[in-house]
């Protein structure tokens, strides 16, 4: 009887460990993505980190390679992970997004029109994928167009 109760407890112990070491892992091997409202209220409070964010389409090509190649890269995604707040933005979404305390509308333009906070976050110059980098207050540092691969992605960021 001891030793089927040892034999349990055994299992139940290697069970909970490795789903802990494996949840833990988890976490790491992904950029945690935010949405902009979701930036905006951790830029109120008192944070260091940088922001990226990742302005996309839905038809782009390019921006659905950069999610597939550039941003699961684990050396990019540890890297970001430890430095920045990355953050998601659909530069088309027809929902009304509150940002730094401004409403911002989706309007008629271009070929499928454009939520107004995409054209301020990318100084009217459409173009998709685009990186935004702002401070830790959400002021625009640089913008930078176009799709990366991962080694360039990571020199960029680290000329910050």
């Amino acid at each position: 009887m001891t030793k089927v109760l040892n034999f349990a407890l055994i299992i139940i112990f290697l069970t909970l460990f490795i789903g802990c070491k494996n949840s833990s892992q988890s976490s790491s091997s992904e950029l945690n993505w935010l949405t902009v409202e979701e930036a905006s209220k951790i830029a109120e409070g008192n944070n260091e980190k940088k922001f990226i964010i990742d302005v996309y389409t839905d038809w782009c090509g390019w921006c659905k390679v950069m999610d597939k190649k550039t941003f699961t890269d684990p050396e990019l995604i540890k890297y970001l992970n430890e430095h920045f707040y990355v953050v998601k933005f659909n530069a088309e979404q027809k929902d009304e997004i509150s940002y730094k305390g401004k409403i911002y509308k989706w309007e008629s333009m271009g070929r499928n029109g454009v939520n107004m906070l995409g054209y301020e976050l990318l100084q009217g110059r459409m173009s998709y994928p685009s990186l935004v980098y702002l401070n830790s207050n959400l002021e625009t540092i640089f913008v930078s167009p176009g799709y990366k691969e991962p080694a360039q992605l990571m020199s960029e960021l680290k000329s910050l």
